[in-house]
Parts: structure tokens; C-alpha cells; sequence
């Protein structure tokens, strides 16, 4: 188990260092941010002696040394468009909104998931398998942006029942995280649905059902955590590229999330945010992908020999 642990702990390592280097790389390819900050009747000296502040006019090896030494001692540099205001802080501020809105929609998708193919299986009415499976093939065909518009135009214009728009209201987060939700749920109930299925087909499923056993108890006991595995990987691979995809949903919804702050940093080519905000997400995303290993590993011992 240590040898594995050790394993998976090394691929997040060189996952974040692969991250943090072609957040650099991308920054620097875009050029210099110099003329997007300055008005347009800056002249060329100008443009040069903020390239020169930023330390854009040195060598792109020196560039690239200079930020993974800032990285190493935690100073991820300040904002270009907030003098004086660290971007990891700015960053660090919009991740707590991110974070409970992600959070939300995945969970409500996965329990939702999880109840509606759980019901189909321990009824055996086949026939709500391709009702849940229609809807939610119906549901992803619909684009985030367009399904909150249309859950802001019933349930906020029309009935007035959820606010629109972030707020003090807690209610706020309720038709954001159903959008996130729905989608979610797509995903989760075909592949838990297709694996219970492969799982029901096995020689000890059978067996149990020689010895007497119940049909509830089979599934529940035996056949649900062997049809786990596949689901804790992509949930594990969702939930961690999550945030990432919430630009649309927040801003459709106003949100006050990380996804807003990285578009206006892409925008406005504040190259420190979208850096920091590129760092903070690689990091998330390995570190729950590393718990999903652990676990995977706790499991099935299986998966520690690979």
C-alpha cells in the first residue's frame, strides 16, 4: 500500500509542476501585457518601461526560474489590474464560492444519480430506466447557459420564487447547483446504471441468488460496491475538473466564484490571476483524484499492484 501511495503521490507532484509550467508558457505566448494596461496613446517607451517593471525584457529562461522561485517561497505575484493586491489572495477570496457551488451541484447530482437507478434496480421496472435516461439524455442536450436561463425565467421572472442573482439570499445557490446538478446526473446514472447491469451478470451474483438471498440484499450488499469502482473514478475526475467549468454557469447566475474572476483575468490579461487561479484548480483536482486513488486502492487491493 505504501509503495502505491508513494506512486499516485509522485504523479500529483509532476501533474501540479506540469501545470504550473504551461501556465507560464501560455502567459508568455500572448505577449506582453504592457499595451493591453497602458491607454492607447501610450508610446513605444512607455510600453518598454512597463515591460521592464513587469520583467517581461528579461530572458524567458530567467522569466521562468524567477516565477517557480516565486511559486517555492508562496509569492505568486500581484495582480496587474489591482496594484499592490496579491493574485493568489484575490484568487483565494472567490474560492470559497466556487468551492460551495461545485460542491452543491455535485452532490445533489450523484445522490440524485444514485436514487433514481437504485429505485429502478430494487423495483425492477425496467420501463423507468429509459424515462430517467430519456430526461436526462434531454437535459444534456441542453447547454448550461440556455437551461439557466430558462430556470431563471420560470422560477425567478415568472413565479418569483428564487432570486436571480447571488445575494444575501441563501436561496441563491439553488438553481445554479441544479444546473450543475442535472448535468451531472446524466453521467452519473448511465454509468452506475451500465455497471450494476455488467456486476448483476457475474458468477457470484448468481451464487448468492442459489443461496436463498434477497434481491435487495444482493444488490445492496454485494453487487453496489463492486459497481462503485467505475464511479468513484469519474466522480473523482468531475469533481476535480469542476471548477474549472463554472465560468458559464456563474456567469449566467452572477455567481461570485473563481470562474468570473479567471474570464476577466483572461479579458484583461492579468496574467498573475489566471496563473494563480490555474495553480490553485491543478491542485484541487490532484488532490481529490489522489483520494479517490486512496480509496480505490482501500477497495479494491487490486488496484495497488498497477
Amino acid at each position: 500500500m505504501a509503495r502505491y501511495l508513494l506512486r499516485r503521490f509522485a504523479q500529483a507532484v509532476i501533474t501540479v509542476f506540469a501545470v504550473i509550467s504551461l501556465a507560464f508558457l501560455l502567459g508568455r505566448l500572448t505577449g506582453s501585457p504592457a499595451a493591453s494596461m497602458l491607454p492607447e496613446t501610450a508610446s513605444a517607451a512607455d510600453i518598454a518601461a512597463l515591460d521592464h517593471e513587469l520583467g517581461f525584457d528579461k530572458p524567458p529562461l530567467t522569466q521562468y526560474l524567477d516565477y517557480l522561485l516565486g511559486i517555492l517561497s508562496g509569492d505568486f505575484g500581484d495582480s496587474y489590474q489591482q496594484t499592490g493586491t496579491s493574485s493568489m489572495s484575490l484568487v483565494l477570496r472567490r474560492l470559497p464560492a466556487s468551492l460551495q457551488l461545485g460542491v452543491a451541484g455535485f452532490a445533489i447530482g450523484l445522490a440524485l444519480a444514485f436514487a433514481v437507478v437504485l429505485a429502478i434496480h430494487l423495483s425492477g421496472r425496467w420501463s423507468l430506466r429509459g424515462v430517467a435516461l430519456g430526461v436526462g439524455a434531454a437535459r444534456l442536450a441542453v447547454p448550461d447557459f440556455l437551461f439557466g436561463l430558462l430556470l431563471v425565467l420560470v422560477f425567478s421572472v415568472t413565479l418569483g420564487w428564487l432570486p436571480s442573482l447571488a445575494g444575501a439570499d441563501p436561496l441563491a445557490i439553488v438553481m445554479p447547483a441544479v444546473t450543475i446538478a442535472t448535468a451531472q446526473f446524466v453521467v452519473y446514472s448511465r454509468l452506475l446504471d451500465n455497471s450494476l447491469i455488467a456486476e448483476s451478470a457475474q458468477d457470484y451474483v448468481r451464487t448468492a441468488y442459489a443461496r436463498g438471498e434477497r434481491r435487495s440484499s444482493v444488490l445492496m450488499r454485494e453487487v453496489l460496491p463492486n459497481a462503485l469502482l467505475p464511479v468513484l473514478t469519474i466522480s473523482g475526475i468531475t469533481l476535480g475538473t469542476l471548477l474549472g467549468g463554472l465560468v458559464i454557469v456563474e456567469n449566467v447566475f452572477a455567481w461570485p466564484g473563481l470562474g468570473q474572476l479567471m474570464l476577466d483575468a483572461v479579458f484583461n490579461r492579468d496574467f498573475p490571476v489566471v496563473q494563480s487561479g490555474l495553480v490553485v484548480i491543478a491542485t484541487i483536482f490532484v488532490v481529490v483524484n489522489f483520494g479517490i486513488d486512496v480509496l480505490y486502492g482501500v477497495i479494491d487491493p487490486r488496484a495497488r499492484v498497477r
